[in-house]
């Protein structure tokens, strides 16, 4: 039976090569694609895909976050993080919301389908790219006992402040997540209160320190 595959990229020709890479294996199928993380995430639950290949920094909901909820909601779904990114911070957040492997994209086709084979057969699959020195790092931070402050914010408030980071007003982010201003304006404020902050500048700084919000693409 071949292993049923979601892609998880905004940029379309990424998922174009991932794609073609991956059906030409006789055990894989690629079952879906999704633009943003938000769709990963309702693609997931309809699909039921045994991988899903998410891309870290995407608009709407962050791969972080993406791979959160479908490793809650669907636990036997296996994420391999797919990243420009070996900064510890991206890569620690991601091991941590459940991801089983993480790969660099400058290496991506030369271990991507090892990769895919490693985490369905029950394995972690970390990119050569990525030094011991990040590892060793995230296994000292598990350890810790002082969570990030951005470990304090709820699902819903993750959410609003990577809108905010994305440059996004009160009413483009009420319309997005379909709920009044007045709950996004409250949101605001609870997150204002537990990060100690007191300017969206702050806000927006606090969640780029925490590896929720990306300054770069």
């Amino acid at each position: 039976m071949s292993t049923r595959v979601l892609l998880a990229d905004d940029h379309g020709v990424v998922r174009e090569g991932l794609h073609s890479l991956l059906d030409k294996q006789p055990d894989m199928k690629v079952v879906g694609e999704a633009e943003d993380g938000r769709t990963a995430v309702r693609l997931a639950r309809e699909l039921t895909p045994d991988v899903v290949v998410m891309d870290v920094t995407m608009p709407s909901l962050n791969g972080v976050d993406a791979t959160r909820r479908i490793v809650r909601e669907l636990p036997g779904v296996k994420v391999i993080a797919l990243s420009m990114h070996s900064n510890k911070m991206f890569v620690a957040n991601m091991f941590k919301a459940g991801a089983s492997g993480y790969i660099l994209k400058e290496s991506l086709f030369g271990e991507l389908i090892e990769a895919v084979r490693t985490v369905v057969g029950g394995g972690w699959y970390l990119s050569p790219g990525i030094t011991g020195v990040v590892m060793d790092d995230y296994v000292e931070r598990l350890s810790r006992t002082v969570e990030s402050p951005i470990e304090l914010l709820t699902d819903r408030e993750r959410e609003v402040l990577q809108l905010i980071g994305e440059g996004k007003n009160t009413k483009q982010i009420a319309m997005a997540l379909h709920v009044s201003t007045k709950a996004i304006e409250a949101n605001r404020r609870k997150m204002m209160e537990k990060l100690e902050v007191h300017s969206i500048p702050e806000l927006v700084i606090k969640g780029i320190q925490g590896g929720l919000i990306s300054v770069e693409r």
